[in-house]
């Protein structure tokens, strides 16, 4: 007998969880016995209300119709509910050995192929990629396609989704300056949203690429990528002096009390100098601000050691951006740097990145014992999480020399923010 209809919406239902779980079985087994095992699905376990409604029974007796046709051409075996025969459905098994053609019935792709599929994709484009975050995202990706696994976050029935993540990253690689999301999106599919459909995707294939990445956001891992949702501009106070590829100089000291710098500019820097005694950054806009606005130019950053006290001051606005990171990197090694974050997990994280990936030396500024003490009556408790994530810093080769620090707010059981401490 010929299946000449297409399946009702219940039916769809029960013939695609049976062949996930035939999917599953198979990618799991080696032998044969183990995949004819039978493949049963219980209607009563399933979301299924229209099939079961009281009211209207037209969705059950088309359903029922075509499992008994099913059931005739030998696809499937049907069970019904005791004293409900023709009536109630109990469970429907699947005839493995004609799991081929249910396929084709609902036009399903078998997993075999759809994984056959997903993996010449990605090896016709992996050649694109060297040695970047791409390159390793995509060897994970293809290792768990060989191990049987998930390979998320490529799809392995939408093909569109696939192809549309490449092109982002084959594009991500050419893009040396921060771009706006629909600016991109743009450039890429011309289509202001596309970006924005595959958003939480990329992220995921950024954090498998690169896993220092999984301790930031969503919104700082495609800041990382150079994609932000607006233009960024980078909060300076004080004698910056910038030179540009073209030759031109920029000097910052004028404005007052601080200026915003396109992140996007810091792509053509070409060199930094600070006419002060040293750069301090500092983690948080407001206290940027505040800080800025009290004491202007002067502050003793390094009034022990007798040297000019004039600084240059940066906001990171939490987590340090590329621009910034490129921005700090070009200042000379003749002048220091200072920064000065929250009293918890991640004002400590920041610094270990700023040291990671601009320079060891920089030193921080106010994350110490004696100003938490001077500020505690504003400290808050550390969280369960809190405490977990502050142990992890403690094995930090760069952050050797703030562990007593840490040691002691976990001693303390207590974090301290920025606005809680006196900027006078």
């Amino acid at each position: 007998m010929e299946v000449t209809f297409t399946p009702a919406p219940d039916v769809m239902v029960v013939l695609n969880l049976l062949l996930d779980i035939y999917e599953r079985r198979r990618s799991k087994s080696e032998t044969q016995t183990t995949l004819h095992r039978s493949i049963k699905v219980i209607l009563a376990d399933l979301s299924l209300p229209a099939y079961f409604s009281q009211t209207d029974p037209d969705a059950r007796l088309s359903s029922n119709e075509q499992f008994q046709i099913l059931e005739r051409v030998g696809l499937l075996k049907l069970a019904w509910i005791p004293g409900e025969t023709g009536h109630l459905l109990a469970s429907v098994t699947l005839k493995t050995e004609r799991a081929p053609h249910t396929y084709e019935l609902i036009h399903r792709s078998a997993l075999t192929d759809q994984r056959t599929r997903l993996e010449s994709l990605l090896l016709a484009d992996k050649f694109r990629f060297v040695d970047d975050w791409c390159a390793r995202a995509l060897r994970q990706v293809l290792n768990n396609l060989h191990a049987g696994k998930s390979p998320s976050p490529f799809s392995l029935i939408d093909t569109d989704l696939d192809t549309d993540l490449l092109t982002v990253m084959e594009a991500l690689s050419a893009l040396q300056a921060e771009t706006p999301y629909r600016v991109f999106s743009v450039r890429v599919f011309n289509d202001s949203k596309r970006l924005e459909m595959l958003k939480n995707q990329l992220v995921s294939l950024a954090r498998l690429g690169n896993s220092e990445w999984k301790r930031l956001s969503a919104e700082e891992v495609l800041r990382e990528l150079n994609l932000v949702p607006n233009p960024n501009y980078l909060h300076l106070a004080g004698n910056w002096q910038l030179t540009l590829e073209s030759g031109e100089i920029l000097s910052l000291g004028g404005f007052s009390p601080s200026i915003g710098f396109p992140a996007a500019q810091t792509a053509s820097l070409q060199s930094v100098e600070i006419h002060a005694g040293a750069v301090l950054s500092i983690e948080n806009l407001t206290t940027f601000h505040e800080f800025v606005r009290k004491h202007g130019t002067y502050h003793p950053v390094e009034k022990q050691s007798g040297r000019d006290t004039r600084h240059a001051t940066i906001c990171t606005y939490g987590n340090s951006s590329p621009g910034i990171r490129r921005l700090l990197r070009l200042i000379p090694d003749s002048t220091p740097i200072y920064h000065w974050s929250d009293l918890d997990y991640g004002g400590f994280n920041i610094l270990s990145q700023l040291r990671r990936l601009v320079d060891e030396r920089i030193q921080p500024y106010r994350m110490d014992i004696a100003t938490l003490e001077a500020n505690y009556e504003r400290s808050r408790p550390l969280t369960a999480a809190d405490k977990t994530n502050l142990k992890k810093l403690l094995i930090r080769p760069e952050l050797r020399d703030v562990r007593p620090v840490i040691e002691y707010l976990l001693k303390r059981g207590v974090k301290l923010e920025q606005e809680g401490v006196e900027t006078g």
